[in-house]
């Protein structure tokens, strides 16, 4: 079965890799304790414990599945150390951008979309503002196109 390549920062594959880890492990033996205890219950055709334990079991078998097919597709993107940095905006960077009309600024890490997470600064590069910026160095402006119109930022900054 093939499937889509899923970009990952070294850190990030250490994430899912410890994520299934705690899922095959701890969270399997959990639902399974819990969905025993509610069959000793008795009758379980309107026992609510075991309808959320398996209702939960079915959820974790389901990530454990997602995570090991995303694991077998995944690309780790590392950058050199010792190789000069080149400005370029590339997954695994940091990029600092200023809205042209605000100037307010912004720091976003770019990484895979298996990785992202906005409220911790990290976008993927396949989201709007990832695909406006990637290849783009210091100095450009971009512009993303929102529901409201066009915003425009300037890279102020591209570093590891």
């Amino acid at each position: 079965m093939n499937g889509k390549e899923v970009l990952l920062t070294p850190e990030g594959l250490k994430k899912l890799e410890g994520e299934l880890e705690i899922l095959k492990t701890v969270k399997r033996r959990e639902v399974a304790q819990r969905i025993k205890e509610a069959l000793e219950f008795g009758d379980i055709s309107e026992n609510s414990e075991y309808d959320d334990a398996k209702n939960e079991q079915a959820f974790i078998e389901g990530r454990i599945i997602t995570l090991e097919k995303m694991l077998r597709n995944a690309k780790i993107i590392e950058h050199d150390e010792n190789e000069q940095d080149d400005g370029v905006v590339t997954i695994g960077k940091t990029v600092l951008l200023r809205d042209l009309e605000t100037s307010e600024e912004f720091e976003y890490r770019i990484v895979g979309s298996a990785e992202a997470d906005p409220s911790q600064a990290r976008i993927s590069n396949e989201s709007p503002v990832g695909k406006a910026i990637m290849g783009k160095s210091v100095g450009d402006v971009i512009q993303v196109e929102v529901l409201d119109g066009v915003l425009e930022y300037e890279i102020l900054k591209v570093s590891r």
